[in-house]
């Protein structure tokens, strides 16, 4: 029977390497996504526009200027008028505008020795765009603030991530997504297009048994994931310079969990879809979008509503994207995310068997 089994495994691989477009998908697709994300699409807020109003321009507002005009987030615009705020916010010349008090320096002394004292800088914002607003406030709090005298009254520490580089955030979720993509997707639309185009009959009637033929489809997709992992690590860790701190083999373990119940979210898909535009819209729809709004890839799940976040805990990427994020970010262990472990563990001993229970029910 082995004898039996490995042919088929070979006769798999060789038509998906033959398949250009489908060797495209696969190897592109990943580079494409991790190269955008890591560079092109950024939550970092650069080049914020901003205008100043100073009553009087005295020693201490000149150094806040200056702070602010050397920072790389803003481009200063100038000086300006309490009644050229508004105008400015309007015509989109300037994100924000810095309003010093009458008498800044005094204040500041005040705030220093810890005195009351009324606010010393008002800060107008064009909130039209959120992202925009928050970090410009932020950005500005921390460079205004940053005077010797306003130092000792605070220290703020950045853990894991000092610079704030969302590639350290999107890495972890982009490997969710694209896992999904290779092995769902592709394995999905391979089974379904033996059944469209009926050459599973003629499979099935050979002597190895069914289970088998599908073992021997999935395992070049196993194979061909295993290989966009690496490259994906390689061009995470040297390319866009994230860190693997927990361990590159505890990662490369967890993401193969990840890939076997990958490619069983493919099976369960075939035995669900006729046709492969079916299994694409399934695998779409049903997967992708899940992965991208409820696993926390874009959006942190304590932000969600109740509802949605206990529907998060059914969307797998959700625990893995968790578990990856703290092994490369904050240097875990896989001894330190065994929950997550579990919890994939338990979801692919479920899924695989429900699908090949499913898939030997459609072939009775």
């Amino acid at each position: 029977m082995k004898n039996n089994f490995l042919p088929f495994v070979k006769k798999e691989s060789l038509h998906i390497l033959r398949d250009r477009r489908t060797m495209l998908i696969v190897v592109l697709i990943p580079v494409v996504l991790m190269v955008l994300f890591g560079f092109a699409i950024s939550t970092e807020v650069n080049d914020i526009k901003v205008a100043a109003v100073a009553p009087d321009r005295t020693d201490g507002v000149r150094d806040a200027v200056e702070r602010l005009a050397r920072n790389d987030y803003f481009t200063f615009c100038g000086y300006t008028d309490n009644r050229s705020i508004d105008a400015l916010l309007r015509s989109g010349k300037a994100d924000a505008v810095v309003v010093f008090a009458a008498d800044f320096d005094r204040r500041m002394q005040l705030a220093a020795s810890g005195l009351p004292s009324d606010p010393i800088i008002q800060l107008v914002l064009d909130a039209s765009n959120v992202n925009t607003a928050g970090a410009a406030t932020a950005y500005l709090q921390g460079v205004l603030l940053g005077a010797e005298s306003q130092q000792s009254l605070f220290e703020t520490r950045m853990l894991f991530n000092p610079q704030m580089k969302s590639a350290f955030n999107f890495v972890p979720g982009i490997m969710g997504l694209i896992f999904i993509l290779v092995c769902a997707m592709m394995t999905s639309v391979s089974i379904v297009r033996e059944k469209e185009v009926g050459t599973m009959e003629v499979l099935l009637v050979s002597p190895v048994r069914p289970f088998k033929i599908i073992f021997a489809k999935m395992i070049p997709y196993f194979a061909i994931s295993c290989c966009v992992l690496i490259l994906i690590l390689l061009l995470a860790r040297y390319l866009l310079g994230v860190p693997m701190s927990g361990g590159v083999a505890g990662i490369f373990s967890l993401s193969l969990l990840y890939l076997v119940l990958s490619l069983s979210l493919g099976l369960l898909v075939s035995t669900i879809a006729r046709t492969q535009v079916a299994a694409l819209l399934i695998s779409a729809m049903v997967m992708m979008m899940p992965i991208l709004m409820l696993s926390g890839m874009l959006f942190p799940i304590e932000n969600l509503p109740k509802f949605f976040q206990t529907v998060s805990l059914l969307i797998p990427a959700r625990w893995y994207i968790d578990a990856v994020r703290k092994m490369m970010i904050q240097g875990a262990s896989v001894v330190e995310v065994w929950q997550d472990c579990v919890i994939l563990f338990c979801m692919t001993a479920l899924v695989l068997g429900v699908s090949l229970k499913k898939f030997n029910d459609k072939l009775e």
